[in-house]
């Protein structure tokens, strides 16, 4: 099971050296052995173990050694030297050799195993593994393609920082990852989600929530459930907001369409759109209901919401128009080359944190770069301190893209999003959440909650139209939309459990 709490690593140090008298490590193996027995089966071939220079090689050994007692046959590869172990893992391997198991220096060849375990460096490696052990990775990677059978990593991957969520090559790719004591970031984000697979967490009989707070969070439905909530009958139109949809210069109408098709159905009550391409069409003949105006009027409009950037442009014009944006009295998203437009002009940065209240910000990478004046590898070398420098420095809610949406507050809370897939890669995905999030905020919705919601909505339509059969190659922004409508409104719905 998914933990929703996470930590990174100074504060799982402390949590083991708060802990030091208790045995850790026995409990890890206990825990890494009985995940080991189900996924090796009993197809009778042996299970190769990695083990480490340090404390993720003790968990191996113990692990190795209560297979053996269930009568799996274990190989254990270790290259460091007994005598050069830590304490504990020195301790373990002792049990280990005392109760008949050997080590050796190599892996053997010409063997099919019916499990790979990864115990080398867990969460102690901040670099490129090196000599042996990088060999190793690549060849237990090449073994579990080879013999079709589970790769395990033991806390994390080796070769992937647990917690920022970067690989370094060479990457142990598990299908399982079993994480001692707590969850870590780094699973979850950047590349993260292609290195673990699925993710269990074995706290080792430690109440951690209670010896730590959490650096941040995954993002599940709970995080906003207090405002799904059946609508009253005695409603009407204006009860539900109005948003407004800045955007649609010169070629890029279609951006500016998809945010207001996804705001309309995610429940805004009325969604104007201010079209800067003069040759824009009168109406959305697929969407009728949307009421299209010239950009310079849009803002005369009552809204509750405005989001500014779908198919904005960087003209002049967009300049001006996102200019009288930030000085506007309602609840503000800006995406695109709004916030292209921010990242070129200082002037609008005073605009943006002296307003009353906070924006909402969603950057892919490279517009978070632009933003921040770095380059996307600085973004995503640690996605969740780029998401908390932007919410501090624009004073803003932020939703940095990609892989493991992170969402972080000016206050410097953060979770990471657990919805999603690679069928959202294509063109117009960010258009669309920009249109739920302002749907939400219309609809009288806080900003935070509004942008969790919206992140974890986006990301759970997508799911739900692959698990249907829809993508992922091929999975359009436009379809997220339906999908999208159809899941709100099940999540709404008294008792559902969706």
């Amino acid at each position: 099971m998914i933990s929703n709490a996470l930590y990174r690593s100074p504060a799982l140090r402390q949590l083991e050296a708060k802990h030091a008298d208790q045995p850790l490590m026995q409990r890890a193996g206990a825990a890494a052995a009985d995940w080991a027995a189900q996924l090796a089966g009993a197809n009778g071939r042996p299970i190769l173990v990695l083990a480490g220079p340090g404390n993720n090689g003790g968990d191996a050994l113990e692990m190795a050694r209560l297979l053996r007692q269930r009568f799996f046959a274990v190989c254990v590869v270790l290259a460091a030297a007994p005598d050069s172990l830590p304490a504990d893992a020195l301790a373990a391997y002792r049990r280990f050799t005392a109760e008949g198991g050997t080590t050796h220096a190599d892996i053997p060849e010409d063997e099919r195993w019916s499990l790979v375990v990864d115990g080398l460096f867990g969460i102690g490696l901040r670099r490129a593994p090196e000599g042996i052990h990088a060999r190793w990775i690549v060849c237990a990677n090449k073994l579990a393609d080879r013999d079709a059978c589970p790769l395990l990593a033991l806390d994390c991957p080796s070769g992937l920082n647990a917690d920022t969520g970067v690989s370094h090559a060479p990457c142990i790719g598990a299908s399982h990852t079993l994480s001692f004591i707590a969850d870590k970031p780094g699973l979850h984000t950047g590349d993260g989600p292609d290195h673990c697979g699925e993710i269990r967490i074995a706290n080792l009989e430690l109440d951690v929530s209670s010896a730590a707070n959490p650096d941040g969070h995954l993002l599940f439905r709970a995080h906003f459930a207090d405002r799904l909530r059946p609508r009253r009958l005695n409603t009407h139109k204006g009860s539900f907001g109005s948003a407004g949809i800045l955007g649609g210069s010169k070629s890029m109408v279609g951006a500016a369409f998809l945010a207001g098709r996804a705001a309309l159905k995610l429940g805004a009550g009325r969604v104007y759109l201010g079209m800067l391409d003069s040759d824009a069409p009168a109406v959305d003949l697929e969407q009728p209901e949307l009421m299209l105006r010239r950009a310079d009027t849009l803002l005369q409009a009552d809204l509750q919401a405005l989001a500014c950037g779908p198919g904005l442009g960087r003209s002049s014009e967009a300049l001006r128009l996102l200019e009288q944006s930030l000085k506007a009295p309602v609840q503000l998203v800006l995406d695109a080359d709004a916030l292209n437009l921010l990242a070129e002009d200082g002037r609008l940065e005073g605009n943006l944190t002296n307003r009353v209240g906070p924006a909402i910000l969603t950057p892919h990478p490279a517009e978070a770069g632009r933003l921040l004046g770095c380059s996307v590898r600085d973004v995503q070398s640690d996605r969740i301190r780029s998401a908390l420098e932007l919410a501090e420095r624009y004073r803003s809610y932020v939703a940095l893209k990609g892989c493991g949406t992170v969402i972080a507050t000016p206050e410097g809370r953060w979770w990471i999003n657990t919805t999603g897939n690679p069928g959202m890669a294509s063109a117009g995905m960010g258009d669309v959440l920009c249109g739920l999030i302002v749907a939400l905020l219309a609809q009288n919705w806080p900003a935070p909650a509004a942008l969790l919601a919206a992140v974890h909505l986006h990301g759970a339509a997508a799911d739900r139209l692959v698990a249907q059969g829809v993508g992922p190659v091929g999975l359009t922004a436009g379809e997220i939309v339906d999908a999208a409508r159809h899941l709100y409104n099940a999540w709404v719905s008294p008792g559902n459990s969706l």
